[in-house]
């Protein structure tokens, strides 16, 4: 599956149409970010049931401030609307298989439930 490039216009969509959307915060002028790219699409190959995005934090700073993005690449996961991994740092495909692997095993409803608690406390 192609990288589907974010932005403000659908970034809220796309993460409310998908239930496991990964996404990488990076800028072109970034030598660590570029070295993770390929890594990065060929997971995207491997893994069609996942939303594989970008976000160019050059031309999206909104976004980038939203997240709170202070280094780059930083990878953001969403499952089921929820962040369950934000982390700076390139990886190895053998780390981004493992990361993906254990997001996917994540209990959503558990993590809901706890969500929901936190939010009766106030």
């Amino acid at each position: 599956m192609a990288v589907v490039d974010l932005n403000e216009q659908n970034f809220e969509e796309t993460i409310l149409n998908n239930d496991f959307v990964i996404i990488d915060f990076w800028a072109p002028w970034c030598g660590p970010c570029r070295g993770f790219a390929p890594v990065y699409d060929q997971a995207s190959e491997k893994y069609p049931n996942i939303v594989f995005s970008k976000v160019n934090t050059q031309d999206e700073q909104a976004l980038a401030g939203h997240f709170q993005i202070r280094s780059i690449p930083t990878l953001m996961i969403f499952r089921e609307h929820v962040i369950i991994y934000s982390q700076p740092g390139a990886m190895q495909a053998s780390q981004l298989d493992d990361l993906i692997a254990r997001a996917s095993e994540l209990d959503m409803a558990k993590v809901h439930a706890e969500i929901a608690a936190e939010a009766e406390k106030g």
